[in-house]
């Protein structure tokens, strides 16, 4: 495209751009939505200089026009055309951007808007998109978007020398469906804007003012005559942010660089190589497409390779990210429920946000690994608490802890029950001389199997008998004979074990039987 002779900042107004795609890959935390916002004030920044340098190049282009009319009135029409397209293009972006900060206080004392709090993508998702399609704003900015490239194009014409600018009008502005990384087509305004949070909507739209000022900046520099070759426009360049690593925890200090880059198609390397495989090439940039791999720092490297004086010449390539777990439920906890059971074994998931599971170490008396990563069990011992102390190697080398208490608690005593029912029980007195006591614990966390080992049964008026088991013997039979209608016989003073455990069970409450 035309690049001219623009400030530095205009030159650099895609500064943004490389860094902005690749912040959408990573979760929509507090840092992230606050490295929008100053993505999007860089912006709105640069649009305000561009407003100004396009003004004086446009006046400059009114002189040229006064002072030799012959060969700048044409340049002239067209330039006041380009400059009010954009204008109101311009401006209906900005209504755009309104209407997602509508009703958001900004900051009294920085001024600013509050970024974190922008995690929200209902003022466009409610305003744009209905069920699988578009409502009529989103058809109203869909067509804005179709009107303000094609008038341009019109505007501008079809001479050959401005050819690079109605093909970055149509890059820039194409809205054709998008084919995602699992072949999938998505609609433009879906691909760009459904369910992302209000701040990374509102820098893609202070982004697509930035690419409105800049086409109109191209145009009156090839209007007023300071079109450069294509080929060597500063436009080919980007500025490339390179950070030491991809994330960063909160308190870590980030590091790195940003370099000048350049691509286009007749850059091309012969080869290029990442992570040992060859890797296609598309205009002058390599693309890279590869497995995250495992949770923690991971490394890329490779090499271009070029051609030069018929050797050649490589470049090589060295970067790094980290890999976080990718989000499959909430976590939601109750604050007054951290509770583990004295006696039975309490299943538990430790993990660190970011850290891969080797680099995570749990300790608490009784606690024990688990099958499967993050997974441990708590058996605790004496006491009231236990606390459970967490350390994770970070990348880079640092360690961070957490603690969490849990109060120990024993299980609870059980229900006295006639065969497996609780409280008052009626029936024949076949039925009780043939039915188990039982012990029943119900809606308890654990699946816990009660074994009576010894009850007191007692009839009105007779003898209380004491029995070995969880059967009624020869002497409750004789007594339950005696038994009357009405007669109420109660189970009282059971005892009970669980097979397989050391649990000392508290009292359990007795079970009354009416006869019938």
């Amino acid at each position: 495209m035309a690049g001219g002779k623009l400030t530095p900042r205009q030159k650099m107004i895609n500064l943004m751009y490389l860094v902005f795609i690749a912040m959408l890959a990573l979760n929509m935390s507090k840092e992230v939505l606050s490295a929008f916002g100053l993505f999007n004030e860089k912006f709105e920044k640069s649009n305000v200089a561009a407003v100004q340098t396009n003004q004086q190049i446009l006046d400059a282009l009114k002189q040229k026009a006064t002072d030799d009319a012959a060969n700048f009135a044409e340049p002239k029409k067209v330039a006041d055309k380009v400059v009010a397209l954009t204008k109101s293009f311009y401006d209906y972006v900005g209504s755009l951007k309104a209407g997602i900060t509508e009703g958001i206080e900004v900051d009294e004392e920085t001024g600013k808007l509050p970024y974190e709090a922008m995690d929200k993508a209902d003022a466009i998702d409610y305003t744009w998109f209905k069920g699988d399609g578009l409502t009529e704003k989103g058809q109203e900015v869909l067509a804005t978007i179709n009107k303000y490239r094609e008038d341009m194009k019109a505007a501008i014409g079809k001479d050959k020398k401005y050819a690079p600018i109605v093909a970055d009008l149509e890059s820039k502005f194409n809205t054709e469906d998008v084919k995602n990384k699992d072949g999938i087509v998505i609609p433009y305004l879906d691909y760009h804007f459904r369910g992302f949070p209000g701040i990374a909507s509102l820098t893609k739209l202070s982004a697509m003012q930035s690419d409105a000022k800049t086409a109109e900046s191209n145009v009156l520099n090839a209007l007023i005559g300071n079109t450069a070759i294509a080929q060597a426009s500063m436009s080919k360049y980007k500025a490339i942010v390179v950070l030491d690593k991809n994330a960063f925890f909160q308190g870590e200090t980030v590091t790195g660089r940003v370099v000048l880059g350049r691509y286009d198609d007749s850059t091309v390397p012969t080869k290029v190589v990442v992570n040992g495989n060859n890797v296609p090439i598309e205009n002058g940039q390599a693309i890279i497409k590869f497995g995250a791999g495992s949770i923690g720092e991971q490394k890329i490297n490779g090499e271009f390779t070029f051609m030069e004086d018929g050797k050649p010449v490589p470049i090589p390539i060295e970067g790094n990210y980290v890999v976080v777990p990718q989000p499959k439920e909430a976590t939601i906890s109750a604050d007054k429920m951290n509770v583990v059971y004295r006696g039975v074994v309490n299943p538990m998931t430790i993990s660190f946000a970011g850290v891969s599971d080797n680099d995570v170490t749990a300790s608490a008396p009784g606690l024990t690994r688990g099958s499967g990563p993050g997974k441990y069990n708590m058996s605790p011992g004496q006491g009231t608490e236990a606390t459970i102390s967490v350390t994770a190697k970070l990348p880079g080398g640092k360690t961070a802890s957490s603690k969490k208490t849990f109060r120990i608690k024993n299980v609870p005593p059980p229900f006295g029950a006639i065969g497996r029912e609780m409280g008052t029980i009626k029936g024949s007195k076949s039925r009780l001389e043939s039915s188990q006591i039982t012990a029943e614990l119900p809606d308890f966390l654990y699946d816990l199997q009660f074994k009576v080992t010894q009850f007191t049964f007692k009839v009105p008026g007779q003898a209380a008998v004491i029995v070995n088991g969880d059967r009624v013997n020869a002497q409750c039979k004789a007594a339950l004979a005696r038994a009357s209608r009405g007669d109420q016989v109660t189970i009282s003073d059971i005892k009970t074990v669980i097979p397989g455990t050391n649990i000392v069970t508290g009292r359990t409450s007795p079970v009354i039987y009416e006869i019938q």
